[in-house]
């Protein structure tokens, strides 16, 4: 008689394992601690074989049926199921190891060694928060775009435009790098062009140089926190980008030779950077060196030391000031430039390379390095001269 459910469930285990029969070579396997087992009796290629259909009550005896009629029909194809089942579970365990999160998390591996420490950090939290949630799971050779672009909607929705920018090129980054390795045959990121949400990009504001004088009245009566205040002027002093001096490190600077050496993992063009110190930048380390002297950043977070200050602080300091909508730390570095180049008196090469903007010529870029460094520590004394000028009008 074939089983039911209600058989089944008085079925009791004996001291060693027996079988009850149900139709067309299906049966249940009674285990003595009472387990059960579906299993599939049947013959290929002239011998007698057994294929495990799964445990009872998670495959229910309908279920088990189902799979017993789908192994006769591989069966009349000469299609041997359990060789079936092994194929199934290898292609399960491929796109297991081929899902998106496994071939982006390999992608970044293989990136990481070339970016910044935070960046790497920035570009794997981000694919954590947005994207693996939503498509991690898949095979990446699956996805099609209308999923990727649902994804990539939601981080517009929540209003984080550029978030999402950097999220989809990210995200084909990681196409690019499965097409590489053979894993998908196409970039469907790249078919989505123009199908995104974009903020136009506005230049970040530069202080007009005639304002030049009262800026530097208001930054000497700045009456909030002292450390931010030499921040802000060190950032006029050495010309450098706002995230490099916030991870600038006491270990960094020379005072006996008068530089401060950024190492390349911590400039945007991934190449060590060389800062002549004038006389008026040093003395500006003197004076934050009683405040933050026992600690490894120039400028350590107050919540943990050991992080420093947020992108914004500098730039909120900008609009205690006034400067709201009308100045960026940034555009210190465009002013810089302006007045360097428009005085004649140095080199444009030289003023670039203060800059660090990148060479594209490596025997321009050689020569840079080895011939501008004298030019750079005059003109560098030039510019803290000229701002102490400046200063002096407002005074007048």
């Amino acid at each position: 008689m074939p089983l039911s459910e209600a058989a089944i469930r008085l079925v009791k285990p004996r001291p060693k394992t027996y079988k009850l029969a149900d139709a067309h070579g299906l049966y249940l396997e009674v285990a003595p601690n009472g387990s059960l087992y579906w299993r599939l009796k049947y013959r290929f290629a002239g011998k007698e074989k057994r294929l495990a259909l799964g445990i009872y009550p998670v495959v229910t005896l309908a279920k088990a049926r189902e799979y017993t009629l789908e192994a006769r029909r591989l069966l009349q194809e000469d299609i041997d199921p359990a060789v079936r089942k092994r194929e199934r579970k290898l292609a399960l365990k491929r796109a297991a190891a081929n899902s998106f999160e496994s071939v982006a998390r390999e992608w970044h591996s293989v990136m990481r060694p070339k970016w910044t420490v935070r960046h790497a950090d920035d570009v794997i939290e981000s694919l954590e928060k947005d994207i693996f949630p939503h498509l991690g799971a898949r095979p990446i050779s699956d996805l099609k775009a209308p999923e990727i672009l649902d994804a990539i909607r939601k981080i517009e929705k929540r209003g984080a435009i550029d978030i999402a920018g950097r999220v989809r090129q990210r995200c084909s980054a990681v196409f690019a790098y499965g097409i590489a390795t053979g894993l998908v045959e196409h970039n469907p990121v790249t078919a989505m062009k123009g199908a995104f949400a974009t903020r136009r990009k506005e230049p970040r504001r530069m202080l007009p140089a005639a304002e030049l004088p009262v800026f530097l009245q208001k930054l000497d009566a700045y009456n909030g926190d002292r450390t931010v205040q030499l921040g802000l002027r060190l950032i006029l002093l050495t010309m450098v980008r706002t995230v490099e001096l916030r991870g600038a490190r006491w270990d960094e600077f020379d005072f006996n030779r008068k530089t401060w050496s950024l190492p390349a993992e911590r400039m945007k063009m991934r190449a060590p950077h060389l800062v002549p110190l004038s006389r008026q930048a040093l003395a500006a380390l003197d004076a934050l060196r009683p405040i933050t002297g026992g600690y490894e950043l120039l400028f350590p977070g107050r919540s943990d030391p050991r992080k420093p200050i947020s992108e914004n602080t500098l730039l909120y300091a900008l609009y205690r000031m006034g400067y709201h909508q009308r100045a960026t730390t940034h555009g210190f570095r465009a002013l810089a430039s302006t007045i360097l180049n428009e005085s004649g008196l140095w080199r444009p090469d030289a003023i670039e390379r203060q800059l660090a903007h990148k060479e594209q010529n490596a025997v321009r870029a050689a020569y840079h390095r080895a011939e501008y460094l004298e030019e750079r520590t005059r003109m560098m004394q030039w510019w803290a001269d000229f701002l102490d000028a400046e200063r002096a009008k407002a005074e007048a």
